[in-house]
C-alpha cells in the first residue's frame, strides 16, 4: 500500500471512522452540542500532534536523560493533585488549566513506554537478570500507588499490564514471570486490604454477582448491558438510543459510550467498530517491527499494549463481563487527554517510519493489506 509521506494511510484510514464514531455518538445524545464541541476541539488539536509528531525524528529519545525529566514532572504533578488538586465525583485525577481540564495520569502511560522501551532496549541481553524486573518494576510502582491514591483504579490497572505487557515482549525468563505473578498477587492483596476504597470493592464485588445491588453499586453495568442488547442486529438509528438520551446510562460520553454506541448502530455497527480498531492495532504491530532498534520496536509492543488493555477493558465493562473501572475507549470517549495521548503515541510511531530498517520498508510497503494475522 503506497504510503503518503511518513503518513501510514492505512493506520490514518483506520482511527479517523473511530474518532468520527465518538464524535457522532456524543452529538446524538441531546440536542445541545456541549460534549461534540469541546471533543472536537480536542481531536483537531490531537490530529495537529499527530501530523507534527510524524516528522519528527524520535532517535533523540534513546539517549540523554528527557524522558527522566518527563517522567519526574509527571509525577510531580500526580502529587500535587494529591495535596492540592481539585476533587470530581470524588477523584482528583484532573488539572485544569484555562477553562480545560486534562489528567497527568494519561500522560504518564506514554511517559512509561518510552522509559521502559529505552530501559529495556539497553539492557537487551541482560533482561533474564531479576534486578531489571525490580528496577522497572519501581518505576511504575510509584506512579500506580499515586493514581491509585486518587483514587483512579482504571489507570492504575493500565501501567500495570504496560509495565507486564513490557516486561513479557522483552524476553523475561519463565521463572522470573512466575516471581512477577507472585508479586502480582501479592500486590492485588495488598491493594484489597490498604489501598482500594469501599466503592472500588463494591464494583469488583458485583462483577462476581453483578445483579445481587442493581440499584446501587450494579445498577451502571446493568443499564449498560440492557444498552447493548437492545442495540438488536441494526441499531436503534442515531439520536434514537433511548438509555443514553433518557439518562438512564451513566457516564454515556465517556464510560460507556461503548453502550451508547451499540444501542444506535447495532451489532453490525459493533462488528465495523472492531474492525477499525483491528486495522489500528495490526498497524501499530507491524510499525513496530520495522523499527530501525529495539527501542522503537518496543515502544510500538508497549503503545500496543496500552490501546489493547484500554479496549478490552472498556468493551468488558460495558458488557457486563468486567468490573466497571472508569476507563475510556481509545478515540471514541470524551476527554481530551487520552485523545491527545492516543494521537501522539501514533504520530511518535509515524515519526519513526522515516528511518525504519530499509528492508522492512520494501517489505512492509510492498505488501497488500492482509489483516492482523498476517503480522
Amino acid at each position: 500500500m503506497k504510503l503518503l509521506g511518513n503518513i501510514d494511510v492505512i493506520l490514518l484510514g483506520g482511527f479517523l471512522p473511530l474518532l468520527s464514531a465518538g464524535l457522532v455518538t456524543m452529538y446524538s445524545f441531546t440536542s445541545e452540542s456541549y460534549f461534540f464541541n469541546r471533543q472536537a476541539v480536542w481531536v483537531s488539536l490531537g490530529l495537529a500532534l499527530f501530523i507534527l509528531f510524524s516528522f519528527i525524528d524520535w532517535r533523540f529519545l534513546r539517549r540523554g536523560g528527557i524522558l527522566v525529566v518527563v517522567y519526574i514532572t509527571l509525577l510531580l504533578a500526580l502529587i500535587f493533585l494529591l495535596l492540592g488538586g481539585e476533587g470530581v465525583r470524588g477523584s482528583r485525577s484532573w488539572i485544569t488549566l484555562g477553562g480545560f481540564t486534562f489528567q497527568p495520569a494519561d500522560f504518564m502511560k506514554l511517559a512509561l513506554i518510552l522509559i521502559f522501551a529505552k530501559y529495556f532496549s539497553r539492557r537487551h541481553i541482560a533482561i533474564a537478570n531479576v534486578k531489571h524486573i525490580i528496577i522497572s518494576g519501581i518505576y511504575a510502582f510509584v506512579p500506580i500507588l499515586s493514581i491509585l491514591l486518587q483514587p483512579d483504579f482504571g489507570s492504575a490497572v493500565i501501567i500495570f499490564a504496560i509495565w507486564l505487557g513490557m516486561i513479557m515482549v522483552s524476553g523475561v525468563s519463565k521463572k522470573h514471570l512466575a516471581l512477577v505473578g507472585i508479586i502480582a498477587l501479592l500486590g492485588v492483596s495488598f491493594l484489597w486490604f490498604f489501598a482500594f476504597t469501599d466503592n472500588q470493592k463494591s464494583r469488583i464485588l458485583t462483577f462476581i454477582h453483578p445483579l445481587a445491588d442493581i440499584q446501587n453499586a450494579g445498577y451502571n453495568a446493568y443499564q449498560s448491558t440492557i444498552a447493548v442488547g437492545s442495540g438488536n442486529a441494526f441499531g436503534k438509528g442515531i439520536g434514537y438510543g433511548t438509555q443514553s438520551r433518557l439518562e438512564f446510562l451513566p457516564e454515556y460520553e465517556t464510560d460507556f459510550i461503548f453502550a451508547a454506541f451499540a444501542e444506535e448502530w447495532g451489532f453490525f455497527g459493533v462488528m465495523l467498530l472492531f474492525g477499525f480498531f483491528g486495522i489500528v492495532l495490526w498497524r501499530v504491530l507491524r510499525n513496530a517491527y520495522r523499527g530501525e532498534t529495539n527501542f522503537e520496536m518496543l515502544f510500538g509492543l508497549g503503545f500496543f499494549i496500552m490501546l489493547m488493555s484500554h479496549f478490552v477493558i472498556h468493551v468488558g465493562m460495558n458488557i457486563g463481563i468486567l468490573p466497571v473501572t472508569g476507563l475510556p475507549i481509545p478515540f471514541l470517549s470524551y476527554g481530551g487527554s487520552h485523545i491527545m495521548v492516543e494521537l501522539m503515541g501514533l504520530g511518535i510511531l509515524s515519526g519513526m517510519r522515516r528511518y525504519a530498517r530499509v528492508t522492512h520498508r520494501e517489505k512492509i510497503e510492498g505488501e497488500e493489506f492482509i489483516g492482523i494475522t498476517g503480522l
